[in-house]
Parts: structure tokens; sequence; C-alpha cells
């Protein structure tokens, strides 16, 4: 079973999540939600692995976020 690392990064400027993988070719997308930023790549995800020819059926996932907050 094929693993990748999909990194989920705040967007304080614009108010959305991004997600980015060096590991799956075309993916980036955007949401407000966390939660629905996270179906939203597991639903890409087995199209885009299709189209770059590395369709292998199930995969896992490892989401990874990350989030600057500055506190006084």
């Amino acid at each position: 079973m094929l693993e990748y690392i999909i990194t989920l990064v705040w967007d304080d400027e614009a108010s959305v999540w991004i997600a980015e993988s060096e590991d799956i070719p075309g993916l980036i997308l955007e949401s407000a939600s966390f939660d629905t930023l996270v179906e939203r790549v597991k639903n890409a995800v087995p199209e885009l692995l299709e189209l770059s020819g590395n369709a292998n059926s199930p995969v896992k996932l490892h989401f990874k976020a990350e989030r600057l907050a500055i506190v006084a």
C-alpha cells in the first residue's frame, strides 16, 4: 500500500487552508474549513493518481497541518 504526505497550511491573509503534496502531482486545493479540505483531498487523490499513472488502491494519506499563531 502506497503512502502519501499531504501538507495542510493555514493562509491567514486569505483565511483558507491550503493542501499540497510533493508526492501527488497537481494536488493544490483550498477551503475555509479544515475538515472540508480533508474530504476534498480524499476525493481528489484517486483521480490525480490515475491521471499521473500511479493508480493504486487503497492508499494511505498522512495529513500534516501547519498554522502559525502570534500571541502576546
